[in-house]
């Protein structure tokens, strides 16, 4: 049976809500990665900028990444018995694209304002030379975007997951199938670890990306040990 609105993430509803698109989960993801890889590629050709291609295909392959976890994610809460109001915050509030907007905003500003003003190299002009190309900035904060979506969506599956975890006391097998839930959620965070070489030199963009990570696994081992308080007893 088909999801219905409030049942997914705002990202699927969108995709569901396409006339005549029915495809799979693998058949999406690979679309994704393709059609970003594929342009980063040509901008690259284009405008000489090849210093680009490792960032940015590291970073379509942490947002494609996010989007397998997430739909595994999704596809796992709806399977099991799933209180009707916890469901309904999870995916009804679109909550997730407030966080994701509020973590793109606040990366734009980092890239445009505080890393012009405090570097001698910033990571626009290291990308993309003194002059960038629309195309190429356009297509720099596409994939951010994709990124900053699925980490706004990371947060707010972590957050809710405490609290489901708190309020809610399920049977052994119940409680256990949730912490996996919750795992996969985790899955995403490290992942995305993978971008860490690449701002290393950019001190407060890798101490929020650590930072990030430290704090998905902190809330993610609350809302495990939370499901399975009792259950070793």
């Amino acid at each position: 049976m088909a999801e219905e609105f409030g049942e997914t993430w705002v990202y699927e509803s969108i995709v569901g809500a396409l006339p005549g698109v029915d495809i799979t989960e693998r058949t999406a993801v690979a679309i994704q990665i393709a059609v970003f890889e594929a342009s980063i590629l040509i901008v690259a050709w284009l405008y000489g900028l090849w210093q680009a291609v490792l960032p940015g295909t590291a970073a379509v392959i942490v947002a494609a990444i996010g989007s397998v976890l997430m739909l595994r994610l999704g596809d796992s809460i709806r399977r099991l018995p799933t209180p009707p109001h916890y469901q309904r915050l999870l995916f009804g509030s679109s909550v997730e694209v407030v966080l994701g907007v509020l973590a793109f905003i606040a990366l734009v500003t980092h890239l445009f304002v505080f890393d012009p003003a405090r570097s001698e190299d910033p990571i626009v002009t290291a990308l993309f030379g003194p002059d960038p190309p629309v195309l190429a900035v356009y297509l720099m904060l596409l994939i951010l975007w994709d990124v900053a979506y699925r980490i706004g969506t990371g947060w707010w599956a972590a957050v809710t997951a405490i609290w489901r975890a708190y309020v809610y006391d399920f049977p052994h097998a119940t409680a256990w199938a949730f912490a996996r839930t919750d795992l996969l959620n985790l899955g995403f965070a490290v992942a995305q670890l993978v971008l860490v070489p690449f701002v290393w030199d950019r001190p407060v963009l890798a101490a929020v990306l650590v930072g990030h990570v430290c704090a998905v696994t902190a809330a993610t081992s609350l809302s495990v040990g939370l499901s399975l308080r009792g259950r070793f007893a």
